[in-house]
């Protein structure tokens, strides 16, 4: 492996890269060696257009972009020379020749680019008298995606992104040199699967989401790393929250599952959290306390129990590792078989979307659960956990013990109904349909009483004397 150098520290970095990209395989892009850039992205073809990631390389009389630069053996490089400084305040000072001084109310404002690099290499003060070159304001590129054409640095991420992600190519840069804008291709709109993560790409505030556009300030949310549960694919998310509500879901980046992108539909799935909740237990068709709740939940399993009946287990592709583990000894303690579960299915693509429409299929097969649609025959007691499983298959069953997040026709069914906590208020893990394991962090608290599906059946089990 070539050694390179950056700023007097050397490296060991593999052969057939850039200089940034051997930089941000290292970690330390913006990490510890700082080369601010705007056109450049890991998952997108190089570009070379914005001329911001300027480096000194030594035997090279002139400043090389260090985004199409390949590294070479014993290649010195320099990110802190005064010719590196002033190239970089020259480059600034030009991408804000015709950018608004608009800050205050922009809404990528607190997470801007433009907004960071203006403050840390940008000039003082414009020297240009003439006016700004007007441009759009507000236009709909689709039902996603909102454009202020006046702010955009034509980066052009966004026009690599949908040629090269969802190949469907919908945006272009027209004209040439100062005349260049961002526009659609006549005919066509933004509305592909992947649509909003050119708002993720857009280093300024040219694209937003129309879903969090003007909704909160990005200073007063929080951020936590979580796992998206829409598809067997797990992608890694990160979820805003803000005065315990949650705003969004934007992509994180994990090069082993979703490199750094997300469907629009996973994205949007964060309002799901709050439709339809179970809010409160019901015993016996009438709402209970969570105590008498699961003071009838133990009598049922007991009455099973002590009687010889039948007892089955329906497990759900969406409880967390740590759940269906609970659930499979509770299970075992009373003697019933190992659970099945069932898997919602529907379209798929190659790109992220799969066909399983559940976080943890992989984790019920994985702790020998059995998948299966069919009808469970009769018993005296079904113990469930969720509703993938619809209230048809439960026709010879006498009585339903459910652990549920949210409304169905299962729990108008079910003698004993208690309220889960979702996968955004408990901390757990999923396990994707390649096999990775991935963590995933409480988000908010739900404004009633909820416990994790694990939590739940440890309180039944202990109210029916089961170890």
């Amino acid at each position: 492996m070539p050694t390179l150098t950056v700023d007097g520290i050397d490296y060991e970095v593999p052969e057939g890269r850039t200089v940034l990209q051997a930089i941000d395989d290292l970690g330390l892009l913006m990490n510890g060696v700082e080369i601010p850039h705007y056109c450049w992205h890991p998952k997108l073809t190089i570009d070379g257009s914005c001329r911001l990631c300027q480096v000194e390389i030594e035997g090279m009389p002139k400043l090389q972009i260090a985004c199409n630069t390949p590294i070479a053996a014993g290649m010195k490089v320099h990110t802190k020379s005064a010719r590196v400084l002033a190239a970089r305040r020259g480059v600034m000072e030009l991408l804000l020749i015709n950018h608004p001084l608009d800050c205050p109310i922009c809404d990528q404002a607190g997470e801007c680019k433009l907004q960071d690099y203006a403050f840390d290499w940008g000039v003082t003060s414009a020297r240009t008298r003439e006016p700004r070159r007007p441009a759009k304001k507000s236009v709909d590129l689709g039902p996603t995606i909102v454009f202020d054409q006046e702010r955009c640095i034509l980066c052009r991420r966004c026009v690599r992104f949908c040629r090269e992600v969802p190949k469907t190519g919908e945006l272009g840069v027209f004209n040439r040199g100062d005349e260049s804008l961002l526009e659609l291709f006549p005919g066509s709109e933004l509305d592909n699967p992947y649509s909003m993560n050119v708002a993720d790409l857009c280093p300024v505030g040219a694209l937003t989401t129309r879903d969090f556009r003007f909704k909160v300030r990005v200073w007063f949310t929080d951020d936590v790393e979580s796992v998206c549960n829409q598809c067997s694919r797990g992608c890694n998310i990160v979820a805003s929250r803000s005065n315990n509500k949650i705003y969004r879901f934007v992509p994180r980046r994990n090069d082993a599952v979703n490199d750094t992108w997300m469907c629009d539909h996973g994205r949007m799935s964060y309002k799901k959290n709050a439709n339809f909740r179970l809010t409160a237990p019901s015993a016996d068709g009438r709402e209970a306390s969570y105590t008498e709740a699961v003071k009838r939940a133990a009598e049922l399993v007991r009455a099973a129990r002590d009687g010889s009946g039948k007892i089955i287990g329906v497990a759900s592709p969406f409880a967390s590792n740590a759940d269906l583990v609970a659930f499979r000894d509770l299970l075992a303690r009373l003697g019933a078989g190992p659970a099945r579960f069932s898997v919602p299915r529907g379209e798929h693509d190659d790109i992220l979307i799969e066909a399983e429409k559940a976080p943890n299929a992989a984790g019920c097969r994985a702790l020998g659960m059995v998948e299966s649609g069919d009808q469970v025959g009769r018993a005296e007691l079904a113990l469930v956990l969720g509703h993938t499983t619809t209230a048809e298959v439960f026709g010879d069953v006498k009585n339903i013990v459910l652990i549920d997040t949210h409304e169905s026709a299962l729990s108008l069914r079910a003698t004993v109904c208690l309220p889960a906590r979702t996968f955004l208020e408990k901390s757990g893990t999923f396990t994707n349909s390649r096999g990775h394991v991935q963590k995933f962090a409480a988000v908010v608290e739900p404004a009633f009483e909820a416990w994790s599906e694990a939590d739940a059946l440890a309180q039944i089990a202990a109210a029916a004397g089961i170890s």
